[in-house]
């Protein structure tokens, strides 16, 4: 087990792990326990009553937070020439489909986002080994497979974000920085719990919600009560 830092044990300190916070007090212990030397992202993680073997319960989603994430989203579009301008106009960083397709096979993958036109997927396809370890497959159900790669560059770039459940059934995300203010991460995660709760598979039997942490990148994690998910649904 990996020893942990003078400064990450006293922060423990400060963490009842065996009591479950408001939310709000929980948004307030996670900011002020984040005291690394830059913008700590803000991660949430939901632990759900799923099986991630089975298909039908697979749950994954996006969702597009009001206030974004705080950090500059680097969007590649891969798609023939007639799309590549209104890719670029859209923000996208990277475009390009022949020369970008040779780029990732010597082994680069330097962007957040892949985003593709459905007449390239065959070929792009071929490269599911390198892209989809590292999550950056497009995929229709998360809108990253599409003709309308416009909308879909502008969406990612204000919030836009995508989630799955893990091996381990759990969901994590990133819902802001330590530097946001409480309210503004409080919305974003009202919105997230909401998109995690609609998307509860019909297949899924028993307690769907079996825990829910909140945590900077350098500080420890912070348990929320559960009814906080039932609220961000009828929020939103």
């Amino acid at each position: 087990m990996a020893q942990r830092s003078k400064r990450y044990t006293s922060l423990t300190k400060k963490v009842d792990s065996t009591k479950q916070y408001s939310l709000p007090d929980a948004v307030q212990l996670v900011k002020e326990n984040a005291t690394a030397k830059f913008d700590e992202s803000v991660d949430i993680a939901i632990r759900l009553g799923v099986d991630p073997r089975k298909a039908d319960q697979l749950v994954r989603g996006t969702v597009s937070l009001p206030h974004g994430i705080g950090k500059t989203v680097r969007v590649l579009v891969v798609t023939r020439d007639a799309k590549q301008a209104e890719a670029r106009e859209a923000g996208a960083d990277h475009v390009g489909f022949e020369d970008i397709l040779e780029k990732i096979k010597g082994g680069w993958t330097d962007v957040d986002v892949v985003i593709a036109t459905p007449d390239v997927m065959g070929e792009l396809g071929k490269l599911g080994k390198i892209l989809g370890p590292r999550g950056l497959m497009p995929n229709p159900k998360s809108g990253t497979v599409t003709m309308d790669v416009a909308t879909a560059v502008r969406e990612v770039k204000a919030g836009k974000i995508e989630y799955r459940v893990d091996r381990s059934g759990i969901v994590h995300a990133s819902i802001g920085k330590a530097s946001f203010p409480a309210d503004k991460l409080i919305d974003n995660i009202h919105m997230f719990m909401g998109s995690v709760m609609r998307n509860k598979p019909q297949s899924s039997k028993g307690k769907y919600v079996r825990g829910i942490t909140i945590s900077s990148t350098m500080g420890p994690g912070v348990p929320i009560v559960e009814a906080v998910m039932t609220q961000g649904a009828e929020k939103h």
